[in-house]
């Protein structure tokens, strides 16, 4: 054999192995047009950050809760894909994502701009006037039309994802979502598309601590004219943290998760004496940007309730350094919690988070058309003809109201006590701990893999 023929040879030995090998997993980010809506044509379309292998035909959708992003899925859905080869985890983030200026962020993270020049560009040129170049804050007047993007588009736009993992030879899809995606998940499966119930477009609901039927807050019809009329006279979109910017929330939370990412053990004290860091994230003594990070999501810090929807069980700060740095001894470290905040193009918190989302989620509490959802435009007519597998994990959130939410639905429902699985992470586990928790501690990811498995195969032997 010569040389020539040896080399020809080798080439097509390679190429039969390359086609013949399981395709690597990937992850990217695409655009899905979403469903005509409120406002100019281009707001419509939704972002999906896509993990697993090209070749998986088994599709698990996952939609963010109050002010979360599709960046929260993403450690949850690297070890999904990496454990289970034949799935592909799909994490979205809504509409509002197209509102964000995440620009320097990313340039931070591909190594063109600096950490410092990222917090002056969002937050420094707030208090100091020589910064010229900045960060140009939404103007809420220009969107009213923001005021009706509730749960009827949000659902609308998350069929458009569904179908379009129906598609290109994929048979089956799971849907399931993160505290009020969590809700979303089980109104999707109630709601009527058209004459088209939801529960038909999808094989199974996974709930991570969130749901319906008592989980959440509940509107008469009284208490939803009340919200809307609130509505009409506020900023369309939610302020977290009461820093009179909505986006405030998503810039401290990644500007802290860069820093605690890229300089875990530098001196925070810059960020400490800034004037508009609320003071509940202050600990009071010099820490490390790490330390200052993870204190200001830790369940034990003394932050106010509302903020309860970005804890982590975390740890605590050291007792002696200067600065003090982070103390890992909960379920979720502060490396990753930095991993899940400091990153990008799809990012852990929702910048622009639609009031009437949650006013929508607490008038769809019981799934029918009472007064309340009438009021508010929503379909749900077919919850007692649900008959898809159930999974759903609680933690401390809600005092045991999210599995009794899950009860409802199955008492209400056609799903079955034995094909459901309800586990329940109360005390240990706060309301993030689910999606960031450290692999081996993460009772999420101990036991959504099995449901999963037998929830597609069940799908597979129906069809």
């Amino acid at each position: 054999m010569d040389r020539m023929t040896r080399r020809a040879l080798g080439l097509v030995i390679a190429l039969t192995l390359a086609l013949c090998a399981p395709a690597a997993a990937q992850e990217k980010v695409m655009t899905v047009k979403g469903a005509s809506g409120p406002g100019p044509a281009k707001f419509d379309r939704v972002f999906v950050s896509k993990f697993g292998r090209a070749d998986a035909r088994r599709v698990l959708v996952l939609m963010p809760g109050t002010s979360g992003g599709a960046g929260n899925f993403t450690l949850v859905a690297r070890t999904l894909v990496k454990r289970m080869p034949g799935i592909q985890v799909w994490a979205i983030d809504r509409r509002t994502q197209a509102l964000e200026d995440t620009s320097l962020f990313r340039q931070v993270l591909a190594g063109d701009a600096t950490l410092r020049e990222a917090f002056d560009y969002y937050l420094g040129w707030l208090t100091d006037s020589s910064i010229q170049s900045h960060y140009t804050p939404l103007d809420a007047a220009d969107f009213d039309f923001a005021r009706d993007w509730g749960m009827s588009l949000a659902l609308r736009d998350a069929r458009r994802v569904v179908l379009k993992a129906r598609a290109g030879g994929r048979r089956q899809v799971i849907l399931g979502g993160h505290s009020l995606g969590a809700s979303l998940t089980t109104a999707y499966a109630s709601w009527d598309f058209n004459g088209k119930p939801g529960y038909r477009d999808i094989d199974g609901m996974v709930l991570i601590d969130g749901g319906l039927l008592g989980s959440f807050n509940a509107f008469t019809k009284d208490q939803a004219q009340a919200a809307l009329d609130s509505l009409e006279q506020s900023n369309p979109f939610a302020d977290l943290i009461g820093a009179g910017l909505p986006e405030a929330t998503g810039l401290f939370a990644e500007i802290g998760g860069l820093y605690s990412r890229l300089d875990p053990r530098g001196d925070a004290t810059f960020l400490q004496d800034f004037p508009l860091l609320p003071s509940y994230f202050d600990p009071g003594f010099p820490v490390t940007f790490r330390g200052l990070f993870t204190y200001a999501l830790d369940r034990d810090s003394p932050t106010p309730d509302t903020l309860s929807l970005i804890q982590v069980n975390a740890g605590s700060l050291a007792q002696g350094g200067d600065p003090r740095d982070w103390v890992d001894g909960g379920v979720t470290t502060a490396a990753r919690l930095a991993r899940a905040f400091g990153q990008e193009p799809a990012n852990g918190v929702e910048w622009f988070f639609p009031k009437r989302l949650s006013i929508d989620t607490n008038g769809a509490n019981q799934l029918r058309q009472n007064g309340a959802a009438k009021l508010l435009g929503l379909r749900l007519r077919h919850l007692s003809r649900v008959d898809l597998p159930l999974y759903s994990i609680e933690t401390s959130l809600a005092g045991g109201r999210v599995l009794l939410g899950a009860r409802n639905f199955i008492k209400a429902a056609r799903t079955t006590k034995a094909e459901s699985v309800l586990v329940d992470a109360d005390p240990k586990f706060s309301h993030l701990d689910p999606l960031i928790a450290s692999t081996r501690k993460n009772d999420f990811l101990k036991t959504v893999p099995r449901f999963l498995r037998r929830a597609f195969d069940a799908a597979d032997q129906r069809r």
